[in-house]
């Protein structure tokens, strides 16, 4: 039978199948964990016929870059910012009065109903530093570092329930389908690791964030750029062992088999997919050895271990926080850690800001003011970007949801904080500030674009050129918005 040549639209279609396209929405159905393992430049060679390069080989940034990876400290279920790091002498004096009705005009909350009252903390606020930063008693070890990070009072968002809120963080959309911040910068500036992923996720606290593997999902990108959870107990990652019975020489040789077909399917339908899914087979092999060594932390001197407060084999924000650094060691492009549990409502102790919010500052304060200690003692944090904070603010009035006797606070979009550190951030500020009770943003208001951009450029990328076509249109992380932080950079 005659062949003729495909028109362009046959061959689009050929390329972008139905299957491909299922993989790539959503939460990246059918996409193994591994699929987005791919980082070593010579992959590509060995099979010219899918003339591609490795997506994952480092790229050159847009401009000089102050900072090579990321370390974000995702502090799921938002984190009450009127008790941490944004002290309001005013709030303390007007505790317990209703609050103004002219805030509450056109105003919705997630639980809070009637008019409730104002809530100060419970807490005191101490001077750190020389740059005399006010930092709450529940963050001594935050303190210690005060001079080395920069804080921001008056970051604001459009979301204000939890899932939607943490992927537009995550996203710069509320809704899932868009690439994650660590996706677009590995698909920018690829990975300097040969022997790991360029984005990996860790996880602890009470389970996992509200909004998903979305959060860490490559959305329309290729999934080789998707981040690659590692867990906390047995394998790192699932499969990563032989089963019981392969040897290493059957692998490689099982590995090789699969890569020929898999060469053959390619060339058969053009499923770009099949690129990813080749390069998965190649990167969990190298990671059988890479990946052991890796999450061995036992091996740490006594020093560092007091220093985290870290535990060899158990889940825990401070491991999590040791075991970033050592990523971002190895040329890891973004690391990506969730400790979930500040959703402090108030409707028990297991969820007020007595009892549930001092718990959660002792399991990751002295690990996140460690990572950073310990980046500066090696020489990393110059080049290491460290990040920390939720997806919204707490309300500075108290829900007291059904009467609660326990003290809480709702979800509060209008204004949070966070801090960054290293990586060309400057050091020792505060940026923004909030109005006397907490509740608006009144000086240098920043919103998640304008984060998402900040970061952007530190890596040496210019957020509205880093784009991606998709159904007609270029896409980008911060939509059609964002502007630079100018202020933060050093």
């Amino acid at each position: 039978m005659k062949e003729y040549p495909l028109t362009p639209m046959q061959d689009l279609l050929r390329a972008v199948t139905r299957r491909h396209f299922f993989k790539q929405a959503g939460f990246g159905i059918g996409a193994a964990a591994l699929s987005s393992l791919i980082n070593r430049s010579g992959w590509a060679a060995a099979t010219p016929a899918m003339n591609a390069a490795n997506p994952l080989a480092p790229k050159p940034p847009m401009f000089p870059a102050k900072a090579k990876s990321i370390i974000y400290l995702f502090m799921a279920g938002a984190p009450s910012q009127v008790d941490l790091l944004d002290y309001k002498p005013k709030l303390q004096q007007y505790d317990g009065q209703n609050i103004p009705e002219e805030m509450l005009k056109g105003e919705r909350f997630a639980f809070i109903r009637g008019t409730p009252k104002l809530l100060g903390s419970p807490y005191e606020f101490k001077k750190w530093g020389k740059s005399g930063a006010e930092i709450s008693e529940l963050l001594p070890h935050l303190g210690e570092i005060a001079d080395d990070i920069a804080i921001v009072r008056s970051v604001h968002t459009t979301q204000f329930n939890h899932a939607p809120a943490q992927i537009f963080m995550n996203t710069g959309f509320q809704i899932i389908g868009r690439p994650s911040m660590g996706s677009w910068l590995t698909y920018g500036l690829g990975s300097e690791s040969s022997d790991l992923p360029g984005f990996v996720v860790l996880i602890s606290g009470e389970n996992q964030p509200d909004g998903g593997k979305a959060c860490w999902g490559s959305g329309f990108l290729p999934t080789v750029y998707q981040g690659v959870e590692f867990r906390s107990k047995g394998d790192p990652v699932l499969f990563l062992t032989n089963p019981e019975g392969v040897t290493p020489q059957m692998r490689r040789e099982s590995l090789d088999a699969l890569k020929s077909l898999n060469e053959m399917c390619l060339q058969s339908n053009g499923d770009p997919e099949i690129l990813t899914r080749i390069a998965s087979y190649e990167m969990a092999y190298r990671m059988q050895s890479s990946v052991p060594e890796l999450t061995d932390i036992s091996k740490e001197p006594p020093s560092i271990h007091q220093m985290y407060g870290t535990e060899p084999g158990k889940k825990s924000f401070a491991n999590n926080c040791l075991l970033a650094r050592r990523l971002v060691e190895r040329g890891v492009r973004f690391v990506q850690l969730y400790h979930r549990g500040w959703d402090n409502h108030g409707t028990s102790s297991h969820d007020d800001i007595v009892n549930r919010l001092p718990s959660l500052c002792r399991e990751t304060d002295r690990a996140a003011a460690a990572l950073v200690k310990d980046l500066k003692q090696r020489g990393l944090l110059e080049t290491t970007l460290v990040v920390w904070g939720g997806e919204f603010g707490r309300t500075p009035m108290n829900e007291a949801r059904n009467q609660s006797k326990f003290l809480g606070r709702d979800h509060h979009p209008r204004a949070f904080s966070m801090w960054l550190a290293g990586g060309g951030i400057k050091p020792g500020v505060t940026i923004g500030a909030t109005d006397e009770l907490g509740y608006n943003p009144v000086e240098d208001p920043i919103d998640v674009h304008d984060l998402h951009a900040t970061i952007l450029h530190l890596m040496g990328i210019d957020h509205t050129k880093l784009t991606y076509r998709f159904q007609g249109r270029d896409f980008r992380l911060t939509d059609v918005s964002g502007n630079v932080i100018e202020k933060l950079l050093a």
